[in-house]
């Protein structure tokens, strides 16, 4: 995987410096080993740039994510924009860059943790071997139809937005969710509205077109009303589910309750299909959002954007995960064998070969420390840090993160498997570099904690 490769970082609003930090610190440390170098360069967007600049997403930092390999997002948004008569918004900018880098396919993996179950509203039962990823069209329907506007009639206000999609729009999406599929369980489901929506016949119809190319893989159509009933009654059955934007914005989240809390869950916005042994440009985040009431307490989880870092090694500089039945992102989502999630330890593309080519991790500390002014590169060590590496050490599911709570473990590597923790090897790599740095940090700060 050598050679060099420039990461777009846009730490947003609200928690998002804060997390997106301690990301392109796992970044940092884990690119040397691999003998890639990393530049990050570090933008503005969301809420920020509008008091700023005016514009969620200047022309300069759409330009910034073109030239970049990837993109890094915190999160945008907060109360101080929540102005529903505002002419701009700091989501804006994330429907620019979707559309501006083409990243038509997002892919949301949810997996369960047996520690955080009792979070979940839902029983253990139904909970139990949860393992599915969404993979939601994100350029086209409703959120970027035309028209999309109000207006004043003699019979009063009203308000129209449009729901179009093309036969390549849908094609594409249907596409890359099967590549998915034939990497996993190889069992795709389809979410519509067909009985109703003249758009979501189309997508039907296409669907079962496409499905011919994949023999190899399970298919079914469901209704989306009946699909967010299954998800809270049967969410085990689901592999792949492949639906349009809004559906899937809406499934997205309901499917998040599932794993008992966002701030353990990852995503990826594709400009390609995500193919074993392919790079594929992408922006990464967590699916949390911007969190404005514990903003600057550091306070705030980062492991959804660790884990989203991953899936950016994964996709856009690893060239896929071939060797592994392709966790959907990875930490969680994957195939099973004999009841245990994923496969082989180590992905293809991740690990070019022991050894090898050292090279930095070159990064502009300084802007990133202006960027992400209440992160660890900032402040020294993260309570958020402590905290997040408890979630699993605390609870028995000990891994790299044990380390903090006195597993001495000189790789990191996993010491306790459980049933859902079972990690592919670039998800380990990433957690143990990021063990390391809390370990080096807390024993300069507090040693009692060792």
């Amino acid at each position: 995987m050598g050679g060099r490769a420039t990461i777009a970082v846009f730490p947003g609003d609200g928690i998002g410096p804060e997390v997106t930090a301690e990301a392109v610190a796992v970044l940092e440390t884990v690119a040397p080993r691999h003998g890639l170098a990393l530049d990050f360069s570090v933008g503005t967007i969301g809420g920020a740039a509008i008091d700023a600049a005016g514009d969620p997403l200047p022309a300069a930092e759409l330009e910034r994510a073109r030239r970049a390999d990837a993109v890094l997002l915190g999160a945008v948004g907060g109360p101080k924009w929540d102005d529903p008569g505002a002419r701009v918004r700091p989501e804006q900018a994330l429907l620019g860059l979707r559309q501006g880098l083409g990243l038509y396919a997002n892919l949301r993996p949810v997996w369960t943790v047996p520690e955080l179950m009792a979070a979940s509203p839902l029983r253990r039962e139904v909970l139990d071997g949860v393992d599915l990823v969404v993979v939601r069209e994100l350029t086209g329907g409703i959120y970027f139809g035309r028209p999309s506007e109000r207006r004043t009639t003699p019979a009063g206000r009203e308000a129209v937005d449009t729901l179009a999609y093309t036969e390549a729009e849908i094609a594409r999406l249907l596409h890359a969710a099967f590549t998915l599929a034939r990497q996993r369980r190889r069992k795709l489901t389809s979410v519509d509205k067909a009985n109703i929506l003249s758009s979501s016949r189309l997508w039907r119809e296409i669907a079962h077109e496409i499905r011919r190319d994949y023999p190899d893989v399970a298919y079914e159509d469901v209704l989306v009303d009946a699909m967010a009933m299954h998800l809270i009654r049967r969410p085990r059955d689901f592999d792949v589910i492949a639906t349009e934007n809004l559906f899937g914005d809406i499934l997205t989240d309901e499917a998040s309750m599932l794993a008992g809390s966002m701030g353990m869950l990852p995503s990826a916005s594709l400009a390609g299909a995500p193919a074993p042994g392919e790079r594929c440009r992408g922006l990464y985040e967590p699916i949390h959002g911007s969190a404005p009431d514990i903003a600057g307490q550091d306070r705030a989880n980062p492991l959804a954007t660790i884990l989203s870092a991953a899936m950016l090694c994964r996709y856009s500089l690893a060239g896929g995960g071939g060797g592994d039945r392709a966790r959907g992102g990875d930490g969680g989502g994957g195939g099973r064998a004999n009841g245990r999630p994923g496969g082989a330890r180590r992905a293809g593309g991740w690990v070019p070969g022991d050894g090898g080519a050292r090279a930095r991790a070159a990064v502009d500390v300084p802007n990133l420390r202006k960027g992400c002014q209440s992160s660890r590169l900032n402040r020294g060590t993260s309570t958020s840090l402590r905290r997040s590496s408890t979630i699993l050490s605390r609870s028995g599911s000990v891994c790299a993160l044990g380390a903090v709570a006195g597993v001495k473990k000189p790789r990191g590597v996993l010491t306790r498997r459980t049933k859902s923790l079972s990690l592919s090897f670039p998800i380990v790599d990433l957690l143990a570099s990021w063990s390391m740095r809390i370990r080096a940090e807390l024993h300069k700060t507090s040693p009692d904690l060792q």
